[in-house]
């Protein structure tokens, strides 16, 4: 029987964080967009209608998208750390 063992970076505990990151901003993504709808739904008049498919949804998407940007960020300091150490492959 075989045992493969997989080798540790001290950058482990950032990717983790990248990833849990990464859930969550596309969890809140999705809550924005559903929340958006219902938001533009119940908006009364015209008007108000198209102010918030305009200017309240694109707002409240790119603030919902920063968690995914900091776990992007996370990873790449992680992919660079890695790469500076001789541990991982420079891409």
């Amino acid at each position: 029987m075989r045992r493969y063992t997989c080798e540790m970076t001290q950058y482990a505990t950032l990717r983790t964080w990248s990833f849990a990151l990464v859930v969550i901003g596309v969890v809140s993504l999705i809550l924005v967009g559903i929340s958006a709808i219902i938001w533009a739904v119940e908006a009364e008049g015209f008007w108000p209608t198209l102010g918030v498919i305009f200017i309240g949804t694109p707002i409240a998407l790119f603030l919902a998208s920063w968690p995914i940007a900091l776990g992007q960020m996370m990873r790449a300091v992680a992919d660079i750390g890695d790469a500076v150490a001789g541990r991982g492959p420079v891409v």
